[in-house]
C-alpha cells in the first residue's frame, strides 16, 4: 500500500518540479526578451496557463497525501475511539466514491473539450481536463488507502489532546 502512495507522491512531485521549472524559464526568458529587444515570445503567456492547472492539481494531491488539508474534527473528537473509527472508514469510502464519480464525469467530458484548442499552440482542452481527471483518480486512490488503513486498525482520528504539537521534540514531550 505504501508503494502506491509513494508512486503518487513521486508523480506529483515530478509534475510540480517540471511545471514550475518550465513556467519559471519561460517567464524569465520572456521578461529578458521584452526588456532587451522590446518583443516577446507569442506563446510565452499561453504555456504557463496550460501548465498551471497541472501544478495546482499536483499540489492538491500532495496535500492530501501528506494530510495537510484543513479539517474540522472537533465534534468527532468527542466520540469514543470505536465510533471515530467507523466514521473515519465511512468518510474515507464516501470521499473515494465522490472522487471516482468526479473522475468518471471528467473522463466523459474529455471528448467534448478536445475540440477546444489553445489559440497559439493549438493544445486541446482535453489536456487540462486530463490533469483534473488524473488528480481526482489519485485522490480517490489515496482515500481508499486511508480507508484501508482505518479498516486494518490504523489511524482513527485521535482527540486533539493526544496529538503532539508540531514543533515538540520527543525530549520536550517527555519533560
Amino acid at each position: 500500500m505504501k508503494l502506491v502512495e509513494r508512486a503518487i507522491v513521486l508523480i506529483c512531485q515530478s509534475v510540480m518540479w517540471i511545471a514550475t521549472s518550465v513556467i519559471f524559464v519561460i517567464l524569465c526568458t520572456n521578461t529578458v526578451l521584452r526588456y532587451a529587444t522590446g518583443s516577446s515570445l507569442q506563446w510565452a503567456a499561453e504555456l504557463p496557463e496550460l501548465l498551471f492547472p497541472w501544478l495546482v492539481m499536483a499540489g492538491v494531491v500532495l496535500g492530501a497525501a501528506h494530510g495537510s488539508h484543513i479539517t474540522t474534527s472537533f465534534l468527532v473528537e468527542t466520540l469514543p475511539a470505536p465510533v471515530r473509527r467507523v466514521i473515519a472508514l465511512v468518510g474515507w469510502l464516501l470521499v473515494a466514491a465522490l472522487y471516482a464519480v468526479l473522475s468518471r464525469a471528467t473522463w466523459q467530458m474529455l471528448e467534448i473539450v478536445a475540440d477546444e484548442k489553445s489559440p497559439i499552440l493549438q493544445v486541446p482542452g482535453s489536456v487540462t481536463y486530463g490533469c483534473v481527471m488524473g488528480g481526482m483518480t489519485m485522490l480517490a486512490m489515496l482515500a481508499l488507502l486511508s480507508a484501508w488503513q482505518v479498516w486494518q486498525g490504523g489511524a482513527a482520528p485521535a482527540p486533539a489532546a493526544a496529538l503532539p504539537v508540531a514543533d515538540e521534540t520527543p525530549e520536550v514531550r517527555a519533560a
